[in-house]
This record gives structure tokens, sequence and C-alpha cells, in this order.
């Protein structure tokens, strides 16, 4: 039975890299393979950078930790015949055949291990990659013979998990054990993100012995247009600034939102600001949500300050906020865009589908839609055409914003298809780069090794690669019933429909969310949260951030969606009985059963607050007072079942306390909040709705 966590104690788990004793020793060597024994020496001495420096110390822990082998680091060659692992670099790639490239590395095991790294980088993806052999083998065996790897995406950019913008080494290195190479910080200025002063220089050196650079997401503001006298100081004392007092940066991330500037784009309201001058909503469109035409100019200018003081900088341009606009003015954007300048499509988003005959729209970013939508493979198309770099917010660090208050979304069946069309986009648009997470940051897990393997050019490739990961992860003996289990909970994603009064409701803060009647009732946040509560919709509206011009309209999407709901929950279900059925549970399939459970805790406060609203709904309309004594019972009835729902969710998130958690909310969703909503919800039936029981008994 595992403990009780306090809150926050989920960054314990965190700081630690390598797990203790993995060593299973029952296990024998096979012929093809070699032994890492103790006094193994790794000869350091033709490469000694940082970034070799510190993966060659994590391979020495890794080892000590975990296969409870001690080996020797040396910078002096030695002149040993055997019992030695070599490290070199060939920067020209003649020798490292397909893995020729970025962070490539060549291993040839025989009598002893020779690495043949591109760079510094794939040296330390070398070391990793041996330590990733070692714990799927449970034992230090490697295969001898040769493998040659290199990453197919760079880079692969993160948010924080640990917290808003903050990076302690243990998560930067895991992070690097991931594959992933780049990071993210919000930035407001030089050494000030939202939430306070960040030494920026510092984290650019302690990322960079990590093999990972740092990324500035803009939130910059731009209030000057690029052609308004003395808009060149201005932006050289902003980005120009940034990017002198921090050479070392790598990039920066453009989203219109966050950077709007005023656009004298005749479609929009040529001010950044959401109101005009008396308080009253302009009636044409923000410049951060379209596509404006002089978006280019403005780019042109941003390269002048920045490439002043580092001509290497990646100025990165999101078309986030534009999705929804029309295919022509979007693309003529992109055609007029610089083009040494890298554009970053959102991968699902804005996509309409069908389903039973009803026309939903994914709002935000969901895994419930795994391959591209139109907007992505329109502006993909266009990228190419104009020669433009092509990256894509794919959210596979293991989240998107299907749930807020988790910390990976367990469903692998599902993440193959997003992998398996990432790559086709690879090949067909030359897509080369990732976003792999906003807000909600990065948690290492299962699917984050996933996709790591499954973003590798490897020589070796393994088939069935989430089967070894599984075993690794929950026992071989498991893993069957385990992959059983996940597939259903894959299926049950595809039920799900990423609407915005979901999305920013009930999956946002999970089985916290209130069932407001009259009342709009905000859940308590921290004071100090980027976003806190402020990004709640507290009121499930079903009728928020729509166009319904190609959607069906919320009066009947909202039973289409119940159904839905319903299914969503009969297969995590499903799954949790196969998993529970599992006599020989080791900590961390305890853990994944509890996330199971966790999901299907928000999946019935989503299904229960729909129910609730349309019930409500038929109260409304209703004319009968018999009918309307049955909607108010109805109402209490959904109204309890959802408090037993919530009270069941409780143990979950006192026993794994980065459930209810996330990063630029804090805690909306642990015990304290779902306490605070079960008397949200008794509120509510002894006061809201018994003025409602109390006055249908008149006319009864």
């Amino acid at each position: 039975m595992r403990k009780t966590e306090k809150n926050y104690a989920f960054r314990e788990k965190m700081l630690q890299i390598h797990q203790k004793d993995l060593r299973n020793a029952n296990r024998l060597r096979e012929a093809d393979e070699f032994e890492i024994t103790d006094g193994l020496v790794v000869d350091i001495s033709k490469v000694s950078g940082d970034v070799v420096l510190t993966a060659a110390k994590d391979f020495q822990d890794y080892l000590l930790i975990s296969m409870n082998v001690s080996i020797l680091l040396t910078k002096k060659t030695s002149d040993q015949q055997s019992g030695i692992l070599r490290v070199e670099i060939d920067s020209s790639g003649n020798s490292l055949g397909t893995a020729n490239g970025y962070m490539g590395f060549r291993i040839s095991v025989s009598g002893d291990i020779t690495i043949t790294a591109f760079d510094e980088r794939g040296v330390a993806q070398a070391f990793y990659y041996l330590e990733d052999i070692m714990t799927l083998r449970r034992a230090p065996f490697v295969k001898r013979g040769t493998v040659e790897r290199k990453p197919m995406f760079s880079p692969r950019m993160v948010h924080s998990g640990y917290g808003l913008d903050q990076f302690p080494d243990s998560h930067l290195r895991n992070i690097a054990h991931a594959g992933m190479d780049a990071i993210m910080v919000f930035t407001e200025a030089v050494n000030l993100t939202p939430c306070g002063f960040l030494d920026f220089n510092e984290l650019i050196y302690r990322a960079s012995k990590y093999g990972i650079d740092v990324y500035a997401y803009s939130y910059l503001k731009s209030e000057k247009h690029p052609e308004d006298e003395g808009a060149e100081a201005y932006y050289d004392s902003t980005y120009g600034k940034l990017f002198e007092s921090c050479p070392g940066l790598r990039g920066v991330v453009l989203v219109g939102e966050s950077v709007a500037f005023p656009s004298r784009d005749p479609h929009t309201s040529g001010t950044i600001e959401q109101t005009s001058a008396d308080g009253i909503p302009s009636t044409k469109i923000h410049p951060g949500w379209w596509p404006c035409e002089d978006y280019p100019a403005w780019l042109d200018l941003l390269k002048k300050v920045i490439y002043k003081h580092n001509d290497r900088a990646d100025i990165v341009f999101w078309s986030y906020n534009w999705g929804w606009a029309s295919e022509g003015a979007r693309i003529k954007l992109i055609h007029s865009l610089p083009k040494d300048i890298s554009l970053l499509v959102t991968y699902e988003m804005h996509e309409v589908y069908e389903q039973n005959g009803i026309k939903e729209r994914t709002s935000d970013y969901t895994l419930s839609r795994a391959l591209p939508g139109k907007y992505f493979l329109s502006e993909a198309k266009a990228a190419k055409e104009s020669g433009i770099r092509l990256y894509a917010m794919t959210n596979t660090g293991g989240l998107t914003w299907d749930f807020g208050m988790i910390p990976y979304e367990p469903f692998p069946q599902q993440w193959k298809k997003r992998y398996d069309s990432m790559i086709s986009c690879r090949e067909e648009y030359g897509l080369c780069g990732l976003m792999e997470s906003h807000h909600y940051g990065f948690y290492p897990s299962f699917i984050s090794e996933f996709a790591k393997w499954s973003f590798a050019e490897d020589s070796n490739k393994k088939e069935n690669i989430l089967m070894d990961i599984l075993g690794s992860y929950y026992g071989k003996e498991n893993a069957p019933a385990v992959n059983d289990a996940l597939a259903l909970w894959s299926e049950s994603i595809t039920y799900y429909n990423a609407v915005a009064a979901d999305q920013y409701g009930a999956f946002r803060i999970g089985p916290a969310y209130p069932i407001c009647l009259n009342r709009r009732l905000v859940p308590p946040s921290a004071s100090y949260a980027h976003f806190g509560a402020q990004i709640v919709e507290p009121k499930y509206d079903p009728f928020i951030w729509l166009d319904y011009s190609e959607t069906s309209i919320p009066q009947i999407r909202i039973h289409h969606e119940i159904g839905q709901l319903i299914k969503m929950a009969e297969c995590l279900q499903e799954g949790i009985n196969i998993i529970e059925m599992l006599e020989n549970k080791n900590d961390a399939l305890e853990e994944l059963l509890d996330l199971g459970k966790y999901i299907l805790c928000s999946v019935c406060t989503a299904l229960h607050v729909k129910q609730f609203v349309a019930a409500k709904a038929k109260l409304d309309a209703s004319e009968n007072p018999q009918d309307m004594k049955r909607f108010i019972d109805k109402m209490e009835e959904i109204a309890l079942e959802e408090i037993q729902n919530a009270k069941s969710a409780i143990p979950l998130v006192q026993k794994n306390s980065r459930l209810g958690w996330e990063p630029s909310m804090e805690y909306l969703g642990d015990e304290a909040h779902i306490l605070w909503k079960i008397r949200q919800v008794e509120y509510m039936l002894e006061n809201e709705l018994k003025i409602l029981k109390d006055g249908i008994k008149h006319n009864l």
C-alpha cells in the first residue's frame, strides 16, 4: 500500500534520475552480449568537454546505482586491451554511416565498447542509449555488434514540469535523457518571468552542460508598429537587449496573443488593447488573432535587432492564434514571411470533424485527434513551398490540454498514431522541430520514453519497443495485460470532444470542478500562480469560444457529448478492471492504476456537469409542474452522484501529489480543492436547488 504524500512530494521523485537496484540477478549473459563489469574504464581522453564529462559521470552513476557496477573515468589514454569504453568524436561524419549528423552516434561492441559521435551531444545520447538498453534488459548486458542512431527532430522544446520556469539540474538531466534538446522560459524582460526574477545566463550555462538549449517564450511588449518613428530603437531596447544580455539564448518563440503589435492590417483594430479608449470592445479583431499582412515587416525588424547580437538565433513564429482564419489569408502570410525564420504550426487544432451526424471542432490541443489537421497540413505545404523551416506543436512530451491535473496521458496506442503521422510529415513537408509541451510542462514517463524510441533513426530499430518499455516499468509478466488495458484507455480518448467548455472547465481541474446553478463560484487558487483560477470557466457554458458556421450548435452537441463521455468512461473502467486483476503489482503499476482511476473521475465530473446543465435546460423550458419536479429531482441526483465521484478521487490525490497540480496554475485539483468543491455542491443543493424544490411544491 503506497503512503499518502504531501503536496509537491512528487518533486522528490523527479529529482531521482536513476532507479536503485534495477539489476535482476537471475538474468544471465547470452553468448552475443557484452557484460559491463566492475573496473571498466571509460576513456574520454580524446574528447572531454562539459557535455561529455557530465554524461560520462551520469553513466558512472547509473551503473553504480541501478546495476551495482563500479566503473572508472579517465582522461588519460589507456593501453588496456580489454575492459575499456572509448569515446571519440568524428565531426566529419565519415565513420558514422546513417548516424552522420547532429546528435548522431555509433556504438560498436565487441571485446570492448567504442562510442563515435558527431558531436558532444551525440556522445551524451550514446551513454543514455546504453543505459536504456541495460534498463530494458534489467542487467549490465549489451548486444555485440554496431548500432547507428540519430534524432529525427530538433529542437525538441519543452516547458518545465517541475514548476513554472524552474529547472533544477535533475530536471534538466531528465529532459536530456528523454532525448529533448531545448527548454523554454516565459520571458517578460531580461531575467524576468511571470513568477519574478530568474538569472537567464545561469540557466543557459547549467542547461548547456546537459546538451540543452534555452529559448525565450516571449511575453515582451510590442507597442510600436515597425514603421513608427523610433521603432528600431524601441525593439532594440527589448528584444535586442535580451539577446545582448543573454548571448547564449538559442532563440525566441513568438505567438500572436502574447506579442501582438498595433498592426495596420485593415482586418484588425490596430491596437494591442482589447477595448477602445471608451471601454467598448472594438468590432474588429485584435491583431494577435489575425494573420496580419505586416507581420513580415515586424519580423524583419526583430531579426535586425536580434541578429546584431546573435546571428544564429532561431526566431520561431507560431501561427497558433489564426488557425481558424481563412486558408487564403494564412497562406498569403506564410508566403511573405522571411525565409530564415522557423514556422511553428499547431498539429490538430481547429479541425472540424463529424461523429454520428454531429459536427465538432477541436478548440485546443487534444490527443483525441491523433493525426494532423487541415490547418496544419495547409501551412506545412506552404512552408515547404516557401523554403521555411517547419516546426510542429505536438505536445509529445506526453500531455495535451485534454486533462489539466495529470502528469501525462497514458494512451500509447493513440500516441503511436501521432508519432507515425509526424514521421510522415517529416518526409512529406520537411517537419524538423517540435514544441512538445506548453504550460503543462514535461513529466518523465513511459510515454516520453516511447516517444524517444519512436523519434530516432536507428539501424537496429526495435519493432515492438512498447512491450519492452511496459515490461521494464511494470514487470515483464504483466506487460501483455497492461498493454491490453492501455489499448482500451487509448480507445477511450477517441471519444473525447475537445470543446472549450470542457477544456477550460471540468477537464482543466478534474473532480475539483464545481457544479454551479446560479452563483458563479470560482475555485480558490494560490496567489502566486501564473494563471490560477483565471483560466478556468467555473460555470459550465457550452456557448463559449465557438463559431457555429461549421459545427453543430451546443443544444445538439451536448447530448452527443454526453453519449461520448459514457463510452469513454466504459473503456477506462474496462482497462482499470484488467490492471486490478493483476496480482503482482509493483509501485509503478499501482501508480498507473491510480492515474487511470483519476482520469475516470475527471471524465465522470465532465459527464455529470453536462447532464446537470441538460436537465436544467429542460427545467427552464418546462411549463408543467410535474415535469419541473422530475427535472429538479434529476439535477439533485446528478449532484449527489458527483459528490461521491469527487470523494472517490481524494485517496488518489493523497497518494500521488502530482495529481491535482499543474505548473502554471499550481494546485487547483488537490484534496483541499476537491473538499471545497464538495462544500460548493452541498451549498448549491441545500440553498439554491432547495429554493426551487420548495417553490414547486405549491403547484403540485
